[in-house]
């Protein structure tokens, strides 16, 4: 069991009154993060009605214990939370049926959905992937720049319309799509972000109804016409049972799988890349050292996965507990909601020594949590980093001098426990 900290009177005084659903503690939650994990590793946040784990030894056992630690039960209590059945409701008259997320189940069914989706993700078809994704991410960065204003919002400009255009590419989905499918994420990612009221749950409904309608028609499109997409390998997805017995997904759970991919592989690669020009705006040396490590693969990917530890775009994901368990000295009510901080493990002194260094040289970058851990891992997370890396070279290839073209206080980020999303980033450059 971890020991407890002596607090400075300030921790003290944030671990009592502070609430991670308190938006000025989700803009600069790194004081709330260090005052839970010295004096109250396995916190329960009144406000929330959740506990939050926040050290990175708890959270990596609690990411081991499928059947302790439900995502199922956790995901789908967090879901639209208090007005679930009313948002099921909506979206069975209006969205052609409530698709309960798949990927978000337990084993043994989570084990037969990931086999099944596994296909889509290989690393090998990823490393085929990047020529294409390079050509798109240059191609749209050369259209901000080719602005010749010299001005961009880093976020809106590039990092979501960047991330919306791989990923359509991906799944097979129609072009000149970026606004509707940025709505589309912002309601689905706010079914988990604990902080709607019901007039925005509805509104939320109705864009996730829209998708919904979206997706079904695209995706009996290519059950007949199969393409060489996401969308076609999903439909289409087969595993040979031990058994000699071939299974696929039913049309649901592909429905649901589509949808994930969408938001998962649009959102949050969005934010991870809004985080890496926030660094690179407003942290000394950062853009230098990127610069010095471009044409160095091993070491580019070294910078990307510290990036990832540093700004994880995922804060928090849920769990619920099955039984009465005890995590670290602090026991658990069964059948209780819990957050997995990612934000705070990957700050986690214990692990990280002086972890707002940041330090490409780290012996163990691997061990961050930005893409969870356990059964649930990411199974996007070779794409997402690809991405990422094809931004940082195309940045560096075509943009010089980015500086920050507002007040670093005035940044505002999307109200939501689930990401860490910065909504808008002003930034001034120079063309290369």
């Amino acid at each position: 069991m971890s020991e407890r900290l002596e607090l400075s009177p300030e921790e003290a005084k944030l671990l009592k009154e502070g609430t991670l659903a308190d938006t000025e503690i989700q803009a600069h939650p790194r004081d709330f993060y260090r005052a839970m994990r010295h004096g109250d590793p396995i916190h329960y946040d009144e406000k929330l009605g959740s506990w939050l784990v926040t050290r990175h030894e708890d959270i990596s056992a609690v990411q081991s214990d499928p059947v302790t630690f439900s995502v199922k039960h956790g995901y789908s209590e967090q879901q639209a939370r208090g007005m679930r059945e009313e948002f099921e409701a909506y979206l069975r008259e209006h969205g052609g049926g409530y698709f309960p997320d798949a990927i978000m189940s337990d084993p043994p069914y989570h084990t037969r959905i990931r086999k099944l989706m596994e296909n889509a993700f290989t690393a090998h078809r990823v490393k085929e992937l990047e020529p294409r994704i390079t050509a798109v991410v240059h191609d749209l960065i050369a259209e901000v720049v080719a602005k010749g204003n010299g001005r961009c919002d880093a976020v809106k400009d590039i990092a979501i319309p960047l991330t919306i255009r791989v990923i359509v590419e991906q799944l097979g989905l129609d072009h000149g799509m970026e606004e509707k499918i940025s709505r589309w994420s912002v309601a689905v990612t706010a079914q988990i972000g604990a902080m709607q009221t019901r007039e925005t749950m509805l509104e939320n409904a109705r864009q996730i109804a829209d998708l919904q309608n979206y997706l079904i028609a695209k995706m009996r499109e290519k059950e007949t016409n199969p393409t060489e997409d996401m969308i076609s390998d999903l439909v289409h997805a087969e595993v040979t049972n031990e058994d000699g017995s071939k299974e696929k997904l039913t049309f649901e759970e592909a429905v649901s799988l589509v949808r994930a991919t969408l938001i998962a592989g649009n959102d949050t690669t969005a934010t991870a890349i809004g985080n890496l020009f926030y660094v690179l705006t407003t942290k000394p040396g950062i853009a230098e050292l990127l610069e010095s490590v471009i044409d160095d693969d091993r070491q580019l990917n070294r910078f990307i996965e510290e990036h990832l530890r540093a700004e994880p775009p995922v804060r928090a994901l849920s769990r619920m507990t099955t039984r009465e368990v005890t995590v670290n000295g602090t026991t658990i009510p069964a059948h209780a909601h819990m957050l997995l901080v990612y934000g705070s493990g990957n700050d986690d002194e214990t692990v990280f020594p002086e972890p707002r260094e940041f330090d490409i040289t780290r012996k163990n970058l691997g061990r961050h949590v930005a893409f969870g851990g356990g059964p649930h891992r990411c199974i996007g997370l070779a794409l997402a980093r690809m991405e990422v890396k094809v931004a940082a070279r195309e940045i560096v290839k075509q943009m010089k001098n980015l500086k920050l073209a507002m007040p670093e206080s005035e940044i505002r980020y999307t109200p939501t426990v689930a990401t860490r999303t910065i909504e808008s980033l002003p930034i001034t450059f120079e063309a290369r």
